[in-house]
């Protein structure tokens, strides 16, 4: 029997995902999957889940602060797209972007998450192997609203089990990105206006593309709400309901734009202005409330290209990854009971 990972405490917002629950949209299930696919796909690269679909394999997602973990198997190999802090004696730092290999009983948890301050809401832990948890229409992700995917449908609670697939990765060195990407979200996402943008006035549009907009403490998993100048609609806020893709931006009757997310719902009734292309869903995805954002229009032709642009990145970034340099652990024990000076006696001996 395969061991796990004790939730020692569960950080907010800690749930599993992988990169989400395709083709049953038409039923009302929402894809769900990480906020961030890019880091989760990293992470899991490091981890040494890159070959075939191991990019997406599903890992552990947290929001703004990490969980508390404890080892319970003979052995874990883990990768996180923040700063892990192993709990031992003295304690040791691992950089974002690098494997380590965890024996039973060890405990960590994480740092900030790197860019925080502009962004990155979501972290990312990958194990090798990744974890033994049956998926639900083939996705592991965790649907919260609609309680499905991960543990019990819901985010991580103290004393909690993760149970892995491996009970010990191989022996190996550890390996590393050659270089940290910058996740930091852009000061714009670029957008493909439409299929409702003939429902705003042109003054709508103009703001729309021209203006900032500053991101809502009512963001969440399933979108982000934003304030800004006010989307004025030519033709009326209702129309009938159909179909949303992620990165959809409805606009309601309040005229402040909503950018949906991950967690969307699956039909909409609101008129949708524009819709955020896949390359930069992960960036919306990182953003925080309080965070400013814009947005460019581009075409569907130049969406493809940056996406393809985007792959490519991604592509060379996970072949490419290096060596880890792992500082030597200093044994405490074997210092103090050691006599390190030649001929120091006890000088009650004379």
């Amino acid at each position: 029997m395969n061991g796990h990972l004790l939730v020692v405490a569960p950080g907010l917002h800690s749930t599993v995902q992988d990169l989400g629950r395709f083709g049953y949209q038409a039923y009302g299930v929402p894809v769900a999957g990480a906020l961030d696919p890019i880091g989760l796909r990293l992470a899991n690269a490091v981890a040494g889940n890159g070959a075939g679909r191991g990019e997406g394999r599903g890992a552990l997602e947290f929001l703004y602060s990490g969980p508390t973990l404890e080892v319970a198997a003979a052995a874990v190999r883990v990768a996180a797209s923040a700063e892990i802090e192993i709990l031992s004696d003295p304690p040791r730092r691992i950089p974002p972007w690098q494997s380590v290999r965890l024996v039973c009983g060890e405990r960590f948890r994480f740092g900030a998450l790197p860019g925080a301050s502009r962004g990155s809401v979501c972290g990312y832990l990958a194990v090798e192997g990744g974890f033994a948890i049956a998926p639900i229409l083939g996705s592991q992700s965790t649907y919260v609203r609609g309680r499905i995917g991960g543990l019990e449908g819901r985010p991580l609670r103290a004393g909690d089990r993760l149970a892995l697939a491996l009970d010990s990765p191989g022996e190996r060195g550890e390996v590393c990105l050659a270089a940290p990407p910058d996740l930091a979200p852009p000061a714009r996402l670029r957008v493909v206006l439409g299929p409702q943008d003939d429902h705003f006035t042109q003054a709508a549009l103009d703001a729309f593309l021209n203006q900032p907009f500053t991101v809502t403490p009512e963001a969440d998993r399933m979108g982000l709400r934003l304030s800004g100048p006010r989307l004025d609609h030519a033709r009326g806020f209702n129309i009938v309901s159909d179909g949303i893709a992620t990165g959809a931006i409805q606009v309601p009757g309040s005229g402040q734009p909503i950018v949906l997310l991950a967690d969307h719902q699956t039909t909409g009734g609101y008129p949708k202005i524009a819709t955020v292309i896949s390359a930069d869903l992960p960036a919306a995805g990182r953003l925080k409330p309080g965070d400013e954002i814009g947005f460019a229009a581009v075409s569907v032709a130049e969406a493809q290209e940056v996406r393809r642009s985007l792959e490519a990145e991604l592509g060379h970034r996970m072949r490419g990854l290096v060596a880890a340099h792992t500082p030597a652990v200093l044994n405490q024990a074997a210092l103090y009971g050691g006599n390190l000076i030649s001929g120091v006696v006890d000088g009650a001996g004379g």
